[in-house]
């Protein structure tokens, strides 16, 4: 396996401590998975890496490192809609799967410390596994981040510092340190790893089903999960188990919306915007750095993008926790952009929704 640039399409050994190409491009893995057969699941391993299979892994290290993330149920909550309850994990996010993949890829190479910049999930995540893994991490997080999100990821014995101003300053922040100190940069946007992990997501859905929804709900900040998921759609396509893509879904908030608003120009790159405030803090990049990557595809599937209400996340919040889930701030932006889409489109029968964040990581 080798990396190869988006921009200039230089190759690379996945061993490199290379965050990005030295054109400024972002790595792409060069890496295609066997055709998705469910008799080559591991079912004697109770976690994602029952697919390993068709995930990008260079030895047995995730061994040492999985903390049995995956295998999270889905929930019918009422008429069509289904929920994937994948805040069922270890440090109560979705992120998981992409942490778990990339940290053993670290400690496969012989990483010894590395830092991140986060919202906080994938932070918590970074800071989990490195610590299963014996790796010293650094964690940089906006002022404002959820003080619980903050607790975990210092209880982990990571060292977690708050850096003032948006989301995207604290990325770059975060990203001088990397190019001054030369430190393995151990991030979700940037590192291919990460979307080995997040497709896991979709192979779940398609074994606990047997087949895949109509409608998929997905939000959108710096796109792990999306990419990992069409990756895996794609996967599904060309295996012959499904005959067509699934409606994809993309929310994103009214307050930071880059991806919705050049999809409705039609634009190929993010469009430039000032993020205001918002409670769905996980989502809320001003500057996604796959954003051209992720405007490509979602033109090629036809990917409808649709705002999350501000003023109704908190009332989708209450709705859910009315039916027994009790989830995070931006997990409940993705209920209320599904409720938005119904207003605007009509009813979106068969639709999965991603409970991808706990409630007791936004109590604030």
């Amino acid at each position: 396996m080798e990396f190869y640039c988006a921009g200039c399409g230089k190759r690379e050994p996945v061993n490199t401590r290379r965050a990005h190409c030295a054109c400024g491009g972002l790595w792409k893995l060069d890496f295609t998975a066997p055709a998705f057969d469910e008799a080559k699941i591991d079912r004697n391993t109770w976690s994602m890496f029952r697919y390993r299979q068709f995930m990008a892994l260079e030895d047995e290290t995730w061994r040492d490192v999985t903390l049995g993330e995956g295998m999270t149920p889905v929930v019918q909550l009422d008429g069509g809609v289904l929920v994937k309850m994948d805040y069922y994990m270890p440090t109560l996010s979705f992120k998981d799967r992409g942490a778990a993949v990339l940290v053993a890829h670290c400690k496969s190479i012989g990483v010894e410390r590395v830092v991140q910049d986060s919202s906080g999930n994938a932070g918590n995540s970074v800071a989990a596994y490195c610590a299963r893994a014996g790796i010293d991490c650094e964690i940089f997080v906006r002022e404002g981040t959820s003080p619980k999100k903050i607790d975990m990821i210092r209880a982990h014995g990571a060292v977690c510092t708050v850096v003032p101003g948006s989301r995207d300053h604290c990325a770059d922040v975060c990203r001088e340190k990397v190019e001054r100190e030369g430190v393995y940069y151990a991030n979700h946007v940037y590192n291919p790893f990460f979307y080995e992990g997040t497709k896991t997501y979709i192979y779940e859905v398609y074994e606990q089903l047997h087949r895949i929804p109509q409608h998929i709900v997905i939000p959108v900040g710096n796109g792990t999960l999306f990419l990992g998921a069409i990756r895996a759609l794609e996967e599904l396509l060309a295996s012959g188990c499904i005959e067509k893509m699934p409606q994809v879904i993309a929310l994103q908030t009214e307050t930071c919306d880059p991806l919705l608003r050049a999809a409705e120009q039609g634009m190929t790159r993010p469009a430039d915007i000032t993020p205001e405030p918002t409670i769905a803090e996980g989502i809320a990049i001003g500057r996604p750095m796959r954003g051209g990557e992720i405007l490509e595809l979602a033109k090629k599937y036809s990917v409808r993008f649709i705002h999350a209400p501000e003023n109704k996340i908190l009332e989708a919040r209450a709705k859910l926790a009315e039916k027994g889930i009790y989830c995070e701030h931006t997990t409940a932006a993705n209920y209320a952009a599904y409720l938005h889409y119904c207003e605007k489109y009509g009813p979106a029968a068969d639709t999965l929704i991603t409970m991808c964040g706990a409630g007791l990581k936004s109590g604030h």
